[in-house]
């Protein structure tokens, strides 16, 4: 049987929308515009959503930008946003404006990004020294080693 993870979350402005899933099996849950937000070229402007969640501890949420707006040319300059759990400060995307003509225009009520959660494993390091390390046949090779095809 699947888990169920419950997230508190609140609106913290009147017209905030909560996250919805876009179909039964959509991974993310879409995040909408509060407010109308115009990016212009080559900026990035903060994009309020009116919520405010409270991520279970073990989890993250992770703010990805919705494709068909990726498709036109609103990004998300960080690739993908992370919420830690403990945050508790207004959900925002960070949303950067590449495509064509001098600005894109976020209308009230848009969907904006998309909020997925995924398990933050507990991580303890241990210094050792490098010829400790396991061997790879990849080894130092990094930045494009690999090839393009």
């Amino acid at each position: 049987m699947e888990e169920t993870v419950e997230v508190r979350i609140a609106r913290i402005h009147p017209d905030a929308m909560l996250p919805i899933q876009g179909s039964d099996l959509a991974a993310g849950f879409d995040l909408h515009a509060v407010e109308r937000v115009e990016v212009k070229k080559g900026t990035t402007e903060l994009l309020p959503t009116g919520l405010v969640l409270a991520i279970p501890p073990g989890w993250e949420g992770q703010v990805r930008c919705r494709s068909g707006l990726g498709k036109k040319g609103l990004i998300l300059p960080n690739g993908v946003g992370t919420i830690d759990a403990d945050y508790r400060g207004e959900l925002m995307v960070l949303a950067h404006w590449i495509g064509e003509g001098d600005s894109f225009v976020v209308e009230k009520g848009e969907r904006i990004g998309q909020l997925l959660l995924k398990r933050v494993p507990q991580i303890r390091f241990i210094e050792v020294e490098r010829d400790a390390l396991d061997e790879t046949g990849r080894g130092e090779g990094g930045f494009g080693s690999t090839g393009r095809f």
